[in-house]
């Protein structure tokens, strides 16, 4: 199996406009981010717009992304769905057209029990070989999956390899590591705990910042495996107002895809019914982005 560590900017989805999603800015952003040396990618996520997308559109993101990173960095695949017969579909999808890992959350909607959630993360783990990182967000999907919950999934099944814990309680994340060591890893999955994360035993990050500060964030993680505190934390206090901003200002998405308007990359709009960023929100980001020293258009 691929080794999964390391920080992996979770990537929007670019558009031309409302509609029409733009394939070859999505190719050119894929590798602006391999040449900031990250460690891998994540795609069709909740910064994506995964549920805004159609099941079409979903699959040729993969197919898209698999193409044009060519095995160079490990490429994990959002695959969440509603029903558990759809995330089987779109976790074998992303199998077949060369994923290295799937990333799942529970469904969104349901709010499914206990019990239901592990069946749902084991039967759609099962019906592949690769890794699954199962998600944990409940500002998402309603449900703060418990701990054993987790443990009891990832002991059991042996692709459940990862967790992404978004759950914002260090403790959690903290206890999964420790109690989980030898057959279940964390990746944090939320912007203002990453180094708090690493230091509980956490592997890597699954980023929307590193969206904006693709190197930023890399050099952060890398200060940190080679213990150098010192420099990690200077660079997360520089970072941690973007990420502040990301996670309080509810346009996580919007932020991102204007971020990357204004360095020249591919944006675009979001699809409704999220809208773009007011001119508060726009003078914030471009502070945000001056205080970073990030070049912009």
């Amino acid at each position: 199996m691929v080794k999964l560590e390391g920080v992996f900017p979770v990537l929007i989805t670019p558009m031309v406009n409302e509609q029409e999603i733009d394939w070859e800015g999505f190719k050119n952003n894929i590798e602006h981010f391999i040449d900031s040396g990250v460690a891998g990618l994540a795609i069709n996520g909740s910064t994506g717009e995964f549920v805004s997308l159609t099941r079409e559109e979903r699959y040729k993101a993969v197919e898209v992304a698999v193409a044009q990173v060519n095995g160079r960095i490990p490429l994990i695949v959002g695959t969440a769905a509603e029903t558990t017969a759809d995330a089987i579909e779109f976790t074998q999808q992303a199998e077949k057209a060369g994923a290295d890992a799937a990333l799942l959350i529970n469904s969104y909607y349901a709010h499914p029990k206990e019990n239901e959630i592990y069946e749902h993360f084991k039967a759609v783990a099962e019906s592949v070989e690769i890794p699954v990182m199962i998600y944990n967000n409940p500002f998402t999907s309603g449900v703060d999956i418990s701990t054993e919950t987790i443990l009891k999934v990832g002991r059991d099944v042996k692709n459940i390899t990862h967790v992404k814990e978004s759950s914002g309680g260090i403790g959690k994340a903290r206890d999964i590591a420790r109690q989980g060591e030898g057959f279940i890893k964390v990746f944090c999955g939320s912007e203002d705990l990453a180094i708090e994360s690493f230091l509980v035993g956490a592997t890597g990050w699954i980023c929307v910042s590193g969206n904006i500060a693709p190197r930023l964030v890399t050099d952060m993680y890398n200060h940190v495996q080679n213990n150098e505190m010192d420099e990690a934390w200077a660079l997360y206090d520089r970072l941690l107002p973007l990420c502040a901003f990301l996670e309080g200002s509810g346009k996580y998405v919007q932020i991102v895809k204007r971020a990357m308007d204004l360095q020249g990359l591919a944006g675009g709009p979001c699809r409704r019914p999220r809208l773009p960023l007011n001119d508060e929100e726009e003078a914030t980001l471009k502070e945000l982005l001056q205080s970073l020293e990030i070049v912009t258009n």
